[in-house]
């Protein structure tokens, strides 16, 4: 059983940063941030497959950037330039499964095995 903690949430002004964190207990190759925003389905952000490449939503794209610490089992996503519409609940989230191509499946498909119980991120104009 995988279990995710995220922290990291918080309120900052337009063009502003934050970093979320989450700690991951057991070991998990395909990972990755999705967020839901009032009143939208959730989408995905960021994540790594399972072979360690990486993949953004457009939307973030030069602005998010998403990180690993092995040693620490942690996943973490800097967000710089932030804009009100990124305002949304954002959850860390894992797949046990170790193909490629099943773990992108998953992600697109918002399918992941195991989630956290999110952070808040609050972005005012």
């Amino acid at each position: 059983q995988v279990q995710l903690v995220e922290s990291g949430g918080g309120s900052v002004q337009a063009g502003g940063s934050l970093k979320l964190s989450c700690t991951v207990s057991g070991y998990t190759a395909c990972m990755g941030w999705f967020r839901q925003a009032p009143g939208k389905e959730r989408e995905g952000v960021a994540m790594f497959d399972s072979y360690g490449m990486t993949s953004y939503a457009d939307s973030v794209k030069g602005r998010f950037t998403i990180s690993k610490d092995n040693a620490k089992n942690t996943l973490y996503l800097q967000m710089n330039s932030l804009k009100p519409e990124d305002t949304a609940m954002y959850y860390c989230a894992a797949d046990s499964t170790i193909d490629k191509w099943v773990c992108r499946a998953r992600y697109t498909r918002l399918q992941f095995n195991y989630w956290g119980q999110g952070t808040r991120v609050t972005v005012s104009s």
